[in-house]
């Protein structure tokens, strides 16, 4: 606009300009709040999406998060409760699950998300009201729809799961199907006791059903009752003149359980005499097979079950293993990449990028995990954490130190995460930071044999606090007395503490659970103290046959016995 042309707009106007101004906005202000509102929820969606691609998955739930309240699209909240649960942001998670609910009310995936955030943030009441509010939804029987929440609670924390059942199931005493439930959420938190009477209850009021009946069996075996689990489990094979395949199957679960896989394979072959097409038993007979070292007719077994295109990922996840202990690495990677659900998707990830690395190509090995990570959400924090083991595992501790720091904004809370980086300290020589590391995680999870030994053996290996570290320990093996760990942590702090007869008792039987190096070094420094020397010297060489490498192992021996090492 020329200046010519203003003396006679200003001449035209009789409005002050300051007037017109708050007129205009007057008349075009809710068009302009719904053009800066779409704006602004355009830029939170593209953020969310760029933080996505990114890895910054804290930053990606909550850029969602606060699209789906300026939206009023239920696809927007819903998208961003799956990707604030997917990686763990609960929290987040669930403001977003309750918008989405707020404007879908009929979406019953929302309430189920509900649900489940409330459990996961430990507030049980109002979990409880949002599950019994799916559970009495519609016609049938409420108790026997508490069957469909099992799958669902038993991916969540045992004892919070257990707890929330029993609240869940208090008014329907009579049902054998919610005592069937709580038996299962019982048995899960290791609650034997509650698991054998919950079941007895379900089996008087449902007499015909099979399934309390061997979670009956499965209790007894809980409670350490391995001989009467496997009696009860037996008669109900024995007493029908029709034995149910499930019947048979647990019964041979419950003999592979203390070694005796040669009745289990009896089992599961009348299983398929009867029913040959039963993919259940077929991938059973493939997993006795690998356990007892028949790797030609496991894989066999497991090629059969790939093609019935049933348990297509534990198919895949042994095929790899096979051919990992043939030493076909090429084979074994392609296998294990394959595996992309299911429970051994991070330990066959783990796997292939170590085996990947083993071939000198560790930057392959890190993009391996990132590629999946991307490809699979679920598992993206897991990822993160196998980069981290994996930086570990090729010396690379600051770099490794850098990743588990991003863990830990993404899972704060995550135990694996705490201790592993804890570790990590240990290694690098920052004993003090470790300890306090460990102490940290003690004070989030008092009651874990994980943590409680963790944090005990560090204290017996690398400080004089060996009082302190026994308690600890002691401690931990009540709550798991089969841990060779903590056995072999026991067996190192009573050397520690001069006991050598006891230490070496212990750490001969953590040996004979899990023969590993570190449990190998420990005898071998033991028997040099007692001066038992021809022994230790002869226990060393045979331990060095199958860990010709390890550090603690060529550390005792250079120390013991330094004449006989070898340039």
């Amino acid at each position: 606009m020329t200046y010519t042309m203003m003396p006679s707009l200003r001449l035209k106007s009789r409005v002050p300009p300051r007037w017109l101004a708050v007129f205009a906005a007057f008349l075009l202000g809710p068009l302009a709040f719904a053009q800066d509102a779409t704006s602004e929820l355009d830029r939170l969606l593209e953020t969310a999406e760029i933080a996505l691609t990114e890895n910054q998955y804290r930053l990606a739930a909550e850029e969602y998060a606060k699209a789906a309240e300026l939206s009023d699209e239920p696809e927007i909240a819903q998208t961003a409760t799956r990707i604030a649960y997917t990686y763990g942001f609960n929290d987040i998670g669930l403001s977003a699950a309750e918008r989405w609910l707020d404007l879908a009310p009929d979406a019953d995936e929302a309430r189920l998300y509900i649900a489940q955030l409330h459990l996961r943030l430990g507030d049980l009441r109002d979990s409880a009201r949002a599950f019994r509010e799916l559970i009495t939804a519609g016609d049938g029987d409420p108790s026997e729809r508490l069957l469909s929440l099992i799958p669902i609670l038993s991916e969540e924390n045992p004892q919070d799961a257990y707890r929330l059942m029993q609240r869940l199931t208090r008014p329907y005493r009579d049902s054998g199907y919610a005592h069937y439930a709580a038996a299962v959420m019982a048995l899960q938190a290791g609650e034997a006791a509650d698991a054998k009477r919950r079941a007895e209850e379900a089996i008087v009021r449902e007499p015909e059903w099979i399934k309390p009946k061997l979670l009956y069996a499965r209790a007894l075996m809980l409670g350490g009752e391995d001989d009467a689990a496997i009696d009860f489990a037996a008669r109900i094979v024995g007493d029908s003149p029709q034995p149910d395949p499930e019947a048979r199957l647990e019964l041979a679960i419950m003999y592979l359980s203390v070694g005796r896989d040669d009745d289990a394979l009896s089992q599961v072959n009348q299983v398929l005499l009867e029913q040959p097409s039963r993919t259940d038993a077929l991938r059973m007979l493939a997993i006795i097979n690998f356990r007892l070292g028949n790797l030609d007719a496991a894989s066999d077994d497991f090629q059969d079950l790939l093609a019935s295109g049933r348990y297509t990922m534990d198919a895949l996840y042994y095929l790899a293993r096979i051919a990992d202990r043939e030493e076909d690495v090429t084979r074994a990677i392609g296998l294990y990449t394959q595996v992309t659900s299911g429970q051994n998707v991070v330990p066959a990830q783990r796997r292939a990028s170590a085996l990947i690395a083993q071939e000198g190509e560790v930057e392959t090995a890190l993009s391996h995990l990132e590629r999946f990570a991307e490809r699979n959400p679920a598992y993206a924090i897991e990822m993160v954490a196998a980069r981290a083991q994996l930086l570990v595992s090729v010396d690379r501790y600051d770099d490794a130190l850098k990743v588990y720091d991003d863990v830990l904004r993404y899972r704060p809370e995550s135990e694996g995460v705490l201790l592993g980086r804890a570790e990590l300290l240990v290694r690098m020589d920052r004993v003090d930071e470790a300890i306090a590391q460990y102490e940290k995680a003690l004070d989030m999870f008092p009651d874990s044999a994980n943590t409680l030994n963790a944090l005990g053996y560090t204290l017996a290996d690398r400080t004089d606090r060996y009082r302190e570290a026994s308690r600890l320990i002691k401690k931990a093996l009540k709550l798991d007395p089969e841990s060779p760990a903590i056995i072999d942590s026991w067996g190192w702090v009573r050397y520690k503490q001069g006991d050598y007869e006891e230490a070496l008792e212990y750490l001969r039987r953590a040996y004979r659970s899990f023969p590993d190096g570190e449990v190998a070094a420990h005898i071998v420094e033991v028997l040099w103290k007692m001066e038992r020397t021809d022994e230790a010297l002869e226990f060393l060489e045979n331990a060095e046959k199958d860990s010709p490498d390890h550090p603690l192992l060529m550390d005792i021996r250079e120390r013991a016995f330094p004449d006989t090492v070898t340039e």
